[in-house]
């Protein structure tokens, strides 16, 4: 996994908890719902690369 790839990931990931977050605390549904979608955008784009790293190793 490339350090560009691990901090974009983590990057989508963090934004998606601050959106989630900011949506809780305004009652906004749809930023919450905007949050969620970021965070699990990050965590496809890890599992990806680390799919990639377990191809690169053998």
């Amino acid at each position: 996994m490339g350090a560009d790839d691990k901090l974009e990931a983590k990057g989508d990931q963090l934004k998606g908890e601050v959106k989630e977050t900011a949506g809780e605390l305004t009652d906004d549904e749809g930023l919450q719902a905007e949050g969620k979608t970021d965070q699990a955008k990050g965590h496809v784009k890890e599992a990806v690369e680390k799919v990639k790293d377990a191809f690169k190793k053998d």
